[in-house]
């Protein structure tokens, strides 16, 4: 779902997307830009249709298990959500006394330039490569939650992957998360599956 055409997806199929950083620059460990992220994501769950299953916030990338029954698609979700996060990070940053504020903003600016965008600034590296999951695909699915939710167990970051807030891993432990999330009945699919 970068700017060039977005494939076409089955309706009952969702997306395992990755969106990442320029330069892998390391932005989201500071409350304030994860909470921007957290935001934004309720925000296009609420107004604009999106259906998360899965989601991580990391350093410098967001791993995200996603649907839209909008004809616009995930594309338009995904440049909508940014945009929005590329500005208030923009925003954060003129306000926070984050030491790593000048240099962060020249690899935003470098990058943006090189890129030869309008934009002064890019946050967003501009593909995320989605690949496309049928939900008739039980096993894979479970899979790439697992992958997700266990990213921040993999960087030592926490011991078990509920134990890390800016996660759905939460949500799949029983707890309430951050984002609304929707959570899959593993279960449930494989005895639909049974059954067909």
């Amino acid at each position: 779902m970068s700017e060039k055409k977005e494939q076409k997806a089955d309706p009952q199929a969702c997306s395992y997307i990755t969106f990442n950083t320029v330069d892998w620059v390391d932005i989201f460990v500071r409350p304030v830009y994860k909470q921007i992220i957290v935001d934004e994501l309720n925000c296009c769950i609420v107004s604009k249709g999106l259906i998360v299953y899965a989601w991580c916030l990391m350093s410098n990338h967001l791993h995200l298990l996603a649907r839209n029954n909008d004809p616009g698609g995930l594309s338009r979700i995904e440049r909508d959500f940014k945009r929005v996060t590329t500005n208030k990070i923009l925003e954060a940053l003129d306000d926070e006394t984050d030491l790593r504020k000048d240099w962060m903003l020249s690899r935003f600016e470098q990058c943006s330039h090189s890129l030869k965008r309008i934009e002064k600034f890019q946050v967003w590296q501009t593909c995320s490569n989605p690949s496309f999951i049928d939900f008739k695909q039980v096993f894979k699915l479970k899979e790439k939650v697992l992958h997700i939710h266990e990213n921040p167990v993999r960087d030592r970051i926490v011991d078990k992957p509920e134990n890390y807030v800016f996660s759905s891993a939460r949500d799949y432990a029983g707890e309430k998360g951050l984002v609304r999330t929707t959570v899959i009945d593993f279960r449930e699919l494989l005895k639909q599956m049974i059954r067909t």
